[in-house]
C-alpha cells in the first residue's frame, strides 16, 4: 500500500488545517447546478457498517438522476488510521463536503497524484461511474453491474468523476463514519448544500452477527473506533464496537427527535432495515419522495429481483448487493447466534432496542420462535430513552 503511517502531530495538522479550509469554503459562491437549472440535492445515507447500508446506497445509486459515493471517507480513515474516529470528524465532514459539491481536488490529500477512478474506494457500485460521461460501460439510465463496469471503466481519468458529478440532479454519499448528528450542524446549515439525511439502522443483533462474518476486513476500522492508536481490532469479544455502534445510533436519533436545529426539521429520516426489507417497494417509494426521487418502472423491477432471490447470500457477497431474499437476511441471526451472545447484545444495547423499536427476547424458545415479531411499531411513543447507554458517551 502505497500510504506511509503518519504521525498524530501532522494528523492534528491536517485537521486544523482542513478547518480552516471549511471556513473558507463556506464563503464561497454555490457551484453550478446540474443540467436543467433545478437546485441540486444532496443526500448523506448515515449508518455503521453492516446495516444494509451497501444496499440501500444501490437504491440510490441505480437511479438515473442521482450521482452515487460509497464511504468516500474511507480515505481518510486510510491516511489517519492513528486518529479516532471523534478526531476525524472534521476531517470526514470536509471530505464530504467537498464531494457534495462536486469537488474531486478534496481527494489530493489521500490519493496519489496519478489516479483513475479505480483509485475510488468501492469506486464500481457507482453506477455514475460506469455511465456517460465518466464511462460508456452502461447507457445512463440501464441497471449497471460491477463485473461488467471494472474492466471497461477502471482506467478512466479520475478527473471524469467531478465532469460526471455535475451533470446530475442528486448527490447521494453513503457513510458509516459519523458518530454524532451534530457535526453535521454546519452542512445543514451551509446555503451551498441542500442536505437530507437518511439515518439508516439495523437490529443490532443482527449487526454482530453480519460483523462476526466480516471480521478481517473490519479490523482497521475497529481500531480507530477503539481509539487504539493505529493498532487494528480483529477479535472483540466484549462486543465494544457494537456497544458503541448502538449508542451512535442513540445519540444521533436522539439529536434529531428530541431537540433539532431549525436546520434539520424535514431533512432527518430514520429508516430501519427490516422495514426495507418485509415491504421494500413501499418503504423506497417513500425514501425516494423524501429525497425528491420518483421511482421508474425499471427500477421496481430490479428492487423486486434483488429483494426476492434465494437465501441470505453468500459470505463472500458481504459487501455486495446481490439478489437474495431480503426477509431471509433480516432473521438470519434468529437462526445463528448463540442465545448467551444475544442476551449481552440486549445489555450493551438496551438503549438502542428501546429506542429504535426492537423487543428483546428472554429465552431461547422466544429467539427461535419465528412467529414472535420482534419489531415495534413506530412514532413519537416508540421513542422512549433508556438509561443502559446514557451513562457512558464514548468508546
Amino acid at each position: 500500500m502505497w500510504l506511509r503511517r503518519i504521525s498524530s502531530t501532522a494528523v492534528t495538522a491536517l485537521l486544523l488545517a482542513q478547518t480552516g479550509l471549511l471556513l473558507f469554503l463556506v464563503s464561497r459562491p454555490r457551484p453550478p447546478s446540474p443540467v436543467g437549472g433545478e437546485e441540486r440535492v444532496h443526500v448523506l445515507v448515515l449508518s455503521s457498517w453492516r446495516s444494509g447500508s451497501s444496499f440501500v446506497g444501490q437504491l440510490f445509486s441505480q437511479h438515473p438522476n442521482v450521482f452515487y459515493l460509497m464511504e468516500p471517507a474511507w480515505h481518510v480513515w486510510a491516511a489517519l488510521s492513528q486518529g479516532s474516529a471523534v478526531a476525524l470528524h472534521m476531517a470526514v465532514r470536509d471530505l464530504v463536503r467537498s464531494v457534495f459539491l462536486c469537488d474531486m481536488d478534496v481527494f489530493d490529500a489521500y490519493l496519489p497524484w496519478r489516479r483513475n477512478l479505480s483509485d475510488l474506494f468501492q469506486w464500481a457500485e457507482s453506477r455514475a461511474l460506469c455511465s456517460p460521461p465518466a464511462c460508456s460501460a452502461f447507457p445512463r439510465g440501464a441497471i449497471s453491474s460491477e463485473a461488467v463496469c471494472k474492466p471497461l471503466c477502471a482506467r478512466r481519468p479520475f478527473g471524469l468523476a467531478q465532469e460526471a458529478c455535475r451533470t446530475y440532479s442528486h448527490v447521494v454519499l453513503k457513510e458509516v463514519r459519523f458518530f454524532n448528528l451534530q457535526v453535521l450542524y454546519p452542512l445543514l446549515s451551509d446555503p451551498a448544500l441542500n442536505l437530507r439525511i437518511v439515518h439508516l439502522v439495523r437490529d443490532p443483533r443482527a449487526v454482530l452477527r453480519s460483523r462476526e462474518q466480516t471480521a478481517k476486513a473490519l479490523a482497521r476500522d475497529n481500531g480507530i473506533v477503539l481509539g487504539t492508536n493505529g493498532k487494528w481490532v480483529e477479535a472483540d469479544p466484549d462486543l465494544r464496537v457494537v456497544r458503541e455502534v448502538c449508542r451512535s445510533h442513540v445519540r444521533i436519533a436522539e439529536a434529531a427527535m428530541r431537540k433539532p436545529p431549525p436546520s434539520l426539521r424535514g431533512r432527518y429520516r430514520l429508516v430501519r432495515f427490516e422495514d426495507l426489507a418485509r415491504a421494500p417497494l413501499p418503504e423506497i417509494r417513500a425514501l425516494y419522495a423524501f429525497a425528491g426521487l420518483s421511482l421508474t418502472p425499471q427500477l421496481e423491477a430490479w428492487i423486486h429481483n434483488i429483494t426476492h432471490g434465494v437465501g441470505p447470500g453468500a459470505r463472500r457477497e458481504a459487501f455486495k448487493t446481490t439478489s437474495r431474499d431480503a426477509l431471509n437476511v433480516s432473521q438470519a441471526w434468529r437462526h445463528t447466534l448463540p442465545f448467551a451472545k444475544i442476551r449481552r447484545v440486549q445489555e450493551l444495547c438496551a438503549g438502542a432496542l428501546q429506542l429504535l423499536g426492537y423487543r428483546p427476547v428472554f429465552s431461547e424458545d422466544e429467539l427461535r420462535d419465528l412467529a414472535l415479531d420482534l419489531m415495534l411499531p413506530r412514532g413519537p411513543g416508540s421513542f422512549s430513552w433508556a438509561s443502559s447507554t446514557a451513562e457512558h458517551s464514548g468508546p
